[in-house]
């Protein structure tokens, strides 16, 4: 959230998927969505079971010697919902990278990424979706939940049920791109002035709005 996720309907919707909406009508051609595993999202690219990825997906160094990416659509960075019994005790990342903790992801994300990189004492356990981890940390069985902070800032009142305390402070840099396989320069090219042109034109502004400054989406999930 609120990036893409799926609705009471089974629809997938969010920030991406309308951007993506625009860029497919800006195209000329239909959008289909494939719902994929984030953990096996790049071999399924490569497999051509899509054309391209867009899910949240952070550019990193070790993605980019295997993607293509577009320029960023926007740059989010990793922060913390932490048990509300610890508030005060831990007050950033680093309070938290001893054996005493356990903390928790989504699998195959930059959250995983960065919690084994930056907080590799503590024990990690991931999951394969966001609220599966943030209950974990809600029913007191992991002590933090890492990930990106336009999720976590719905998170921690639509799943936190007054038991998570967020730690807004972003502490990574990542910028979200759309993903494409090596070569296909003729597509980069198009997505990248589309980005520039709705930058310009309110449409970008507009979507975002809609996402995460307007909260009557919320409604529509279950």
């Amino acid at each position: 959230m609120p990036f893409e996720m799926t609705n009471k309907r089974g629809e997938i919707i969010g920030f991406e998927v309308d951007i993506l909406k625009a860029m497919s009508k800006a195209m000329g051609v239909k959008l289909e969505l494939v719902s994929t595993g984030y953990d096996g999202i790049i071999p399924a690219l490569m497999t051509d079971k899509f054309d391209m990825i867009g899910s949240g997906m952070t550019l990193t160094q070790e993605r980019n010697l295997r993607l293509n990416f577009s320029e960023p659509f926007i740059v989010v960075g990793q922060t913390l919902l932490i048990r509300k019994d610890l508030e005060g005790t831990i007050k950033s990342y680093k309070d938290l990278n001893t054996e005493n903790y356990r903390i928790t992801s989504k699998l195959g994300t930059t959250g995983e990424m960065v919690a084994k990189k930056l907080i590799s004492k503590a024990t990690y356990h991931g999951y394969d979706n966001e609220q599966e981890a943030v209950l974990d940390v809600v029913n007191g069985k992991a002590d933090a939940f890492i990930y990106d902070a336009p999720y976590n800032v719905v998170a921690v009142s639509k799943v936190g049920a007054g038991k998570l305390v967020f730690l807004d402070k972003p502490f990574t840099y990542e910028p979200l791109a759309f993903g494409l396989k090596k070569g296909d320069y003729d597509s980069l090219n198009f997505i990248n002035n589309f980005l520039h042109q709705i930058h310009e034109d309110g449409t970008y502004d507009r979507i975002h709005d809609k996402w995460f400054k307007d909260t009557a989406w919320l409604k529509d999930m279950d």
